[in-house]
């Protein structure tokens, strides 16, 4: 167990008090543009024209001017710009000054998906992480009962196999045509 330290100012990482104080914090920035939406700390604009490119910059200006009055920093490496479409125009933005850069891929909430919003990656992923967990309870687990072994794929595996399954098989025709 670590020893405990004094900190000066701020919250420990890993506290159920620092989410809860951020979001407090950042309550308001869904304030300053209601064309946007804001959930999870994420920013997502659907742009198809000469105008939506700019609200999304006024957007962003916005987001910036609030940080510095909140005396916050956006990590900018971390923000990306992920253009989705076929006739995507693939406008360039800027965050305080500095251009966001593009990606082909973006994870989130937890979700890995690229450009044509295909999560085939994320579902090699998963699959690749649930192939290893049989091999551990193999090597660590003495019974090979059915009653034993069961549980255990249960608890371990499926929820791996599972996690989004929703989102990668949509099974309603509207949820097809979305994704095209």
């Amino acid at each position: 167990m670590s020893k405990w330290r004094t900190a000066m100012s701020g919250v420990p990482q890993g506290s159920l008090l620092g989410p809860a104080l951020f979001d407090i914090f950042v309550g308001n920035v869904d304030q300053v543009h209601p064309q946007q939406v804001c959930q999870h700390h994420q920013a997502v604009w659907w742009v198809n024209t000469l105008e939506g490119r700019d609200a999304i910059q006024r957007d962003l200006n916005r987001l910036e001017r609030w940080a510095c009055a909140n005396r916050m920093k956006f990590n900018k490496a971390k923000c990306k710009v992920l253009h989705v479409g076929r006739r995507n125009p693939k406008h360039n933005y800027k965050l305080g000054g500095e251009w966001i850069e593009s990606s082909s891929e973006e994870k989130d909430l937890g979700v890995l998906m690229d450009k044509k919003l295909n999560m085939s990656q994320q579902c090699a992923l998963a699959a690749q992480k649930a192939n290893r967990i049989p091999g551990c309870v193999k090597t660590s687990v003495t019974s090979r009962l059915r009653e034993g072994i069961l549980p255990l794929y249960s608890a371990l595996v499926r929820p791996h196999l599972e996690y989004c399954l929703q989102l990668w098989g949509p099974q309603d025709k509207k949820d097809m045509e979305l994704l095209e």
